[in-house]
């Protein structure tokens, strides 16, 4: 099975570098991954170095200062360079006459946007009229929309934010189990984590299989699970046991979404 880990940071000056991610997908036989640029690092050359010497490993997401008045000539500068995506938060929006300059920017560079926010931001009117507005920009919703262990019954912000699935061009990520349970105080091999809430199947009845795709979050994920348990969680997870619905979620989906270089 083609596998494809859709959320993966790396850096020089933080987090860990480009050769620690290729150990973990070397050793979990994973054969692509997309790299995502962290918050406030606004310097994608790493990534782009990364992609050319690694020949069609990697995807780009590079980061723009939206607050900047050169933001929409620096995301067409990481465009022409190799970026194919863009990361944006959903109240991201543009100086001057017209706020959603960047994100139109992005559909017009046909890049994809890799959208990091909070439930709440995801749930929002405002945000739903923003992607109502951007029918051909492919949005990915990172982090199964910013749920997390945190979250109380019976979501309803949640189910709003996947009110978002009735958009065409959206899809969203799912990490390991580690990012929406409590890291347990004490476990065994095989109860890493139990799969006690609705969550994930209220996103698979959502999106569908095709349009989902898990991401380690790596290298954070080592702090909760680590990355062989947050691979596995997903990958045997009981939504997911037809082998169709697999494929795409392990890999096939990001595939479809994003260019690898």
């Amino acid at each position: 099975m083609l596998i494809v880990d859709s959320h993966c940071h790396a850096g020089e000056t933080w987090y860990e570098p480009i050769e620690t991610l290729l150990y973990q997908l070397d050793v979990h036989k994973i054969t692509k991954a997309v790299l995502v640029q962290h918050a406030g690092s606004y310097d994608n050359s790493y990534f782009l170095e990364c992609a050319s010497r690694f020949p069609n490993k990697f995807a780009v997401v590079a980061l723009v200062d939206t607050s900047k008045t050169n933001s929409l000539q620096m995301a067409e500068k990481w465009a022409d360079e190799g970026a194919t995506a863009i990361r944006l938060n959903p109240n991201d929006r543009s100086p001057g006459s017209n706020p959603l300059a960047i994100w139109q920017k992005a559909s017009d560079l046909n890049l994809v946007v890799s959208c990091i926010g909070e439930v709440k931001d995801f749930a929002s009117d405002e945000f739903h009229k923003l992607v109502t507005e951007l029918p051909e920009l492919k949005i990915v919703v990172e982090h199964m929309a910013g749920i997390g262990h945190h979250s109380k019954l019976p979501y309803d912000t949640f189910k709003k934010a996947m009110e978002l699935a009735k958009f065409k061009n959206t899809y969203i990520k799912i990490g390991g189990l580690g990012e929406i349970y409590e890291r347990p105080y004490f476990h065994t091999r095989i109860d890493v984590f139990k799969d006690t809430s609705p969550l994930i199947n209220i996103a698979y009845n959502a999106f569908g299989a095709s349009r989902m795709m898990w991401g380690s979050d790596f290298p954070p994920v080592s702090n909760r699970e680590g990355y062989k348990n947050a691979l596995n969680g997903i990958m045997t997870h009981p939504i997911f046991q037809n082998i169709r619905d697999r494929e795409w979620v392990m890999g096939k989906t990001a595939i479809n979404v994003f260019t690898f270089q």
